[in-house]
C-alpha cells in the first residue's frame, strides 16, 4: 500500500492547529503576519476551521485571534489589548512568538506581565510551529 507524501503532509499540518485546540466552523483573525510567520500552521489553521484567516479589518466577532509577535513589534500590552476588541465571549487569543535563540524572542515573563495587565489569564504553551512558540490566553475568569 502507497500513502502519498501530501496526505500524511496534509495530517500533519491539520495536526498543527489541532494542537491549538481550533474546531471546524471557527473564525480566526490574523494580526502581526509578516514574511517570517509559518505558512504550514496558517495553512493548517485554515484547513481545520475551513474557514479563510481573516485580517484586521474584519469587522465582525471571531472565536480566536492568532498574534504573531516579535520583540521589537512595539508595545505588547496594547497589541493584546485591541486583539481583545474583536473576540467572542469565550473567544480566546493565540500568542505566536519566536522561540528563544531566535530573532525576535520575546522573554516569558514579558509575556505573562502583560497579558496579567490586560486582563488575561496565560493558559498553556506548546511549540506552535519550528520557529514558533504559542501562548493560550483567554480572559480572566470575573470573581
Amino acid at each position: 500500500m502507497n500513502v502519498s507524501a501530501t496526505a500524511g503532509q496534509a495530517q500533519g499540518e491539520r495536526g498543527l492547529a489541532e494542537r491549538l485546540g481550533l474546531k471546524p466552523g471557527q473564525v480566526v483573525q490574523e494580526v502581526g503576519w509578516d514574511e517570517d510567520s509559518d505558512d504550514a500552521l496558517r495553512e493548517s489553521i485554515e484547513e481545520l476551521t475551513g474557514n479563510e484567516l481573516v485580517d484586521e479589518d474584519y469587522d465582525d466577532v471571531v472565536d480566536v485571534v492568532l498574534l504573531w509577535w516579535r520583540d521589537d513589534d512595539g508595545d505588547l500590552f496594547d497589541a493584546l489589548t485591541a486583539a481583545m476588541t474583536a473576540l467572542a465571549d469565550g473567544g480566546q487569543i493565540w500568542l505566536l512568538t519566536p522561540k528563544a535563540g531566535r530573532p525576535g524572542h520575546v522573554e516569558p515573563s514579558d509575556i505573562g506581565e502583560d497579558a496579567t495587565t490586560a486582563g488575561l489569564s496565560q493558559t498553556s504553551s506548546i511549540s506552535a510551529a519550528q520557529d514558533w512558540s504559542g501562548t493560550r490566553l483567554v480572559f480572566k475568569a470575573r470573581r
